[in-house]
């Protein structure tokens, strides 16, 4: 059950909501009761989409920048 992040456009207040099966409620602000809110990027949801490598590494692991990135294509590198 996902997590989304919600900001109330009337009184700016930003709160978290759970989402259970297809809910087709209104989502009300958590402070005002509000159902003009919008739903906000989170950060987990970006830090969710980088490669985990080591520090100092390029995205395919090398010490060296590849001339042109994402460096990795695939199973290959384009440096290889």
């Amino acid at each position: 059950m996902p997590i989304f992040e919600y900001r109330c456009k009337l009184c700016g207040s930003k709160f978290e909501h759970l989402s259970i099966g297809n809910q087709s409620d209104a989502i009300l602000c958590k402070e005002c009761g509000s159902s003009e809110v919008e739903k906000l990027l989170s950060a987990s949801a970006v830090l969710t989409h980088i490669p985990h490598r080591e520090s100092g590494k390029t995205c395919c692991g090398r010490d060296e920048r590849c001339s042109a990135p994402p460096c990795s294509t695939g199973d290959s590198c384009c440096k290889s």
